[in-house]
């Protein structure tokens, strides 16, 4: 018998596979963290299936998304970055990057880790919606408005409240998958 799933992904294997193993599982750890927030910051504008299909490049080309060298990322680099047609080479969003990356490192010291950061905003447990229909699950929310508000006041860039919803979504801050979905009940 097929699994139901959430209507986003049907029929194209690589977004049923992410919306199957990745998206809306909870995530704690820094690295995933900021590997999906530069995701969502690149996707801004495009379709999420984009950046899945370039996700390789993009790990590639950004260290295996190690912030601590992105951080440190020169004029050379951001020159090299812009000539990878296997990334989204948009000047302001891999400047937005490093300067994202720079931050990331702010808010560690400060907290302890981004996953303290961050998960303060849902008190440290998943909001669990009762979505119905992927197209009625909300763009942005006032957990997602205060995150972005928050986040812009410590420096980072492409982080809207829509980009950083999309960010909750995809680390399980908040459980939109639908409620016939299979994974609704297992993340």
């Amino acid at each position: 018998m097929e699994k139901t799933r959430c209507g986003w992904c049907a029929g194209d294997s690589l977004y049923e596979a992410y919306h199957d193993k990745e998206w809306g599982v909870p995530i704690k750890d820094d690295d995933t963290l900021f590997e999906f927030l530069i995701l969502e910051t690149f996707q801004a504008g495009l379709s999420w299936i984009t950046i899945l299909r370039k996700r390789e490049n993009f790990r590639s080309a950004f260290d295996n998304f190690d912030y601590t060298k992105i951080a440190e990322y020169d004029e050379a680099k951001i020159k090299s970055l812009l000539q990878n047609a296997g990334i989204i080479r948009n000047k302001l969003k891999i400047r937005s990057a490093i300067t994202n990356a720079q931050a990331f490192l702010e808010v560690q010291k400060e907290f302890g880790s981004f996953s303290n950061y961050i998960w303060r905003f849902v008190d440290g447990k998943p909001i669990k919606n009762k979505v119905i229909n992927y197209k009625d699950a909300p763009a942005t929310t006032e957990i997602s408005d205060a995150l972005s508000k928050d986040l812009k006041k410590r420096g980072f860039k492409f982080v809207g409240s829509t980009v950083v919803y999309a960010h909750m979504q995809a680390t399980g801050l908040v459980n939109d998958h639908q409620m016939d979905c299979f994974r609704y009940h297992e993340v």
